[in-house]
């Protein structure tokens, strides 16, 4: 089943067991009342913008079974403060949570291989990021206006990081491997680099 357009106003939504995708803006507009949201496991997709400008939402956890979020799937969901994506997912897309200002602690899987162009603009909270060795590409504006950004972990797979991807970041220091692509970024951008020789894992 496909969850299309939720219309109630519960604070606590529980989409029932069974629906395989949350399409595109399911939840966009339901703004303030939706606090809480529990997804089941027979869940394998969220859809674009499915829950943009959930303004209140502050707790979503992501089931395992999910493989795929399309673009700006949680674009300004400002009170969301902790996001774990799960292991199947391979791309944040783009915008997929531009403006969740209030994010503090994104757990990126290592199945992971690219982040998408302003993926988290204007995270405004994050303060460190660690990228999943396999990640190959980090998009245009991927971290842009992410002003409170101190340590950005960056792994050797990372060949390919976009214009201003950590663009209005002023305390920033890009961690990473000595004579790595981050490295040449960092130096490019004048941004500080810290080599690292161990894994961090």
């Amino acid at each position: 089943g496909v969850l299309k357009e939720y219309t109630g106003s519960d604070s606590h939504v529980v989409i029932p067991d069974g629906v395989v995708s949350i399409s595109e803006r399911a939840f966009f507009g339901c703004g303030g009342f939706v606090t809480q949201i529990t997804i089941p496991d027979s869940v394998t997709s969220i859809g674009n913008s499915a829950f943009r400008l959930c303004i209140n939402l502050f707790n979503i956890k992501i089931p395992n079974s999910v493989t795929y979020i399309a673009d700006g799937a949680f674009f300004g969901c400002v009170t969301l403060r902790n996001i774990t994506i799960p292991d199947g997912v391979t791309r944040i897309e783009d915008n997929t949570f531009s403006h969740c200002t209030s994010l503090i602690n994104i757990n990126l899987p290592s199945s992971m291989t690219y982040i998408g162009l302003q993926a988290f603009w204007k995270c405004t909270s994050l303060k460190s990021i660690t990228i999943p060795d396999g990640v190959t590409e980090i998009g245009w504006g991927a971290f842009d206006e992410c002003e409170s950004l101190t340590s950005v972990f960056i792994p050797e797979s990372v060949i390919k990081i976009g214009n201003q991807a950590f663009g209005s970041c002023p305390n920033l220091t890009i961690y990473g491997k000595t004579g790595s692509y981050a490295e040449e970024y960092a130096n490019e951008k004048g941004i500080p680099f810290s080599g690292i020789s161990m894994k961090w894992q």
